[in-house]
């Protein structure tokens, strides 16, 4: 849960007047003594949307409290400018601290950061993307802002009326109202998802609840496009390695439609070498996770954009199968997982999670080859690898990887 020491801003007008314009709540207001029971459980229609994992950016990692409209704007600007649109990243989605304070009819306004939402959403729409915001189901986010709990209808139509087309919702201080059951959390999570379905406009629904309750059981029934699994990542190799390694038991629940999430991307935030940006880049397409970038793309050296725009690489997460990978084989810090493909290809990729580097060899068979393959190609490198024997080797770097799509 992500908790955040975001100063209150204030705007003066006139002589000595002084209003709150970006509202950051002390911690419990708006908690009531009795909350409202969570719906009966009923499956919400499907939106038809994420038939592949979704593409696209998030404020938090780099920006945290500092987002505002310009950023907003500069971002969906670098990312025409600098490709990334064109390699497939859709989505510009605005994290905590856009909110401000409801009017008389509680209606959710954005604060002094974000002067005209709808206006900033016809810009992002007007280069070709997509726009995201978010919200909790608890009466604060995480970083004790106007939260939905209470207004999930008004505020679905809110973002309806203002054009965006993403949801992250993140459960935050709803833990203080209900507890951590499934059948709880599925209901609390119905009630967005119903009125987000009821709003008229096709919004993807992201779950940000940890993977608290095996959500990854019950996220499709509340119309769910993306569940987080896991904690928040930080910009580390123990971290990100730790995450990533851990979801091969969650691969039955990922497919078009619906995915795993192990949190955002923090390649290019500067925690981490370029060699683990690509493995980091490499695991997760692996995953069939969504490829939310987390750096400032308006500053991106040449080095990280090319880990973010390989097409390669990016096809893999992409494929329409929507299978997510598991692991084959393990000795030690050397894994090898593999993900079946849509053209009847298959996506392999060796790990090395230990110190120092390592000569990785298999046999094709131990790894779920009923034959040795015809062909394959390197995703990093961009070219043929020759097979000769049953046994393939590759000497991998420290925390590296290489990245194989093979036919048979």
């Amino acid at each position: 849960m992500r908790l955040s020491s975001t100063p209150l801003l204030l705007t003066v007008f006139g002589a000595g007047l002084l209003t709150l314009t970006a509202q950051r709540l002390p911690d419990g207001q708006g908690f009531p003594a009795h909350p409202t029971p969570p719906p009966t459980l009923q499956d919400v229609p499907s939106n038809g949307l994420a038939m592949t994992p979704p593409m696209g950016w998030n404020s938090w990692n780099k920006f945290r409290s500092k987002v505002d409209d310009k950023a907003v704007r500069e971002i969906a600007d670098a990312m025409v400018k600098n490709g990334m649109k064109a390699a497939g990243y859709v989505y510009v989605n605005i994290d905590d601290t856009w909110q401000g304070q409801r009017d008389a009819q509680g209606n959710i306004q954005a604060n002094s950061k974000f002067p005209d939402m709808k206006a900033l959403a016809e810009y992002v729409h007007s280069k070709g993307l997509k726009i995201g915001i978010y919200s909790s189901p608890g009466p604060q986010t995480c970083a004790h802002y106007e939260g939905s709990y209470g207004h999930e209808q008004q505020d679905a139509r809110t973002f309806a009326a203002w054009g965006f087309d993403y949801l992250k919702y993140d459960w935050c201080s709803a833990g203080k109202l209900y507890p951590h059951d499934a059948e709880t959390l599925q209901a609390v999570y119905q009630r967005m998802g119903d009125a987000l379905h009821e709003s008229g406009r096709p919004i993807l629904f992201s779950l940000c609840e940890y993977g608290l309750g095996d959500v990854w059981k019950w996220g499709p029934k509340v119309s769910g496009n993306a569940w987080r699994t896991t904690g928040d990542i930080r910009d580390t190799w123990a971290s990100m390695s730790k995450i990533g390694f851990n979801q091969n038991e969650l691969a039955p629940w990922a497919g078009p439609g619906h995915w795993n999430d192990p949190d955002m991307l923090e390649v290019g935030n500067g925690g981490m070498t370029d060699i683990e940006y690509r493995t980091h880049f490499s695991l997760w397409s692996m995953l069939a996770a969504p490829l939310l970038a987390g750096n400032d793309l308006r500053t991106v050296s040449p080095d990280i954009l090319k880990i973010l725009v390989n097409r390669d690489v990016i096809a893999i997460d992409q494929d329409r199968l929507g299978k997510q990978a598991t692991r084959a084989w393990k000795s030690g810090d050397e894994e090898v997982w593999t993900r079946p493909l849509e053209n009847g290809d298959i996506a392999v990729a060796f790990f090395n999670r230990g110190a120092a580097s390592a000569k990785i060899a298999a046999n094709w068979s131990d790894i779920g080859f009923k034959q040795k393959p015809k062909h394959a190609r390197d995703l990093w490198r961009h070219k043929s690898v020759r097979l000769h024997r049953k046994e393939y080797s590759v000497t991998v770097p420290s925390h590296g990887v290489q990245m194989l799509r093979v036919k048979l």
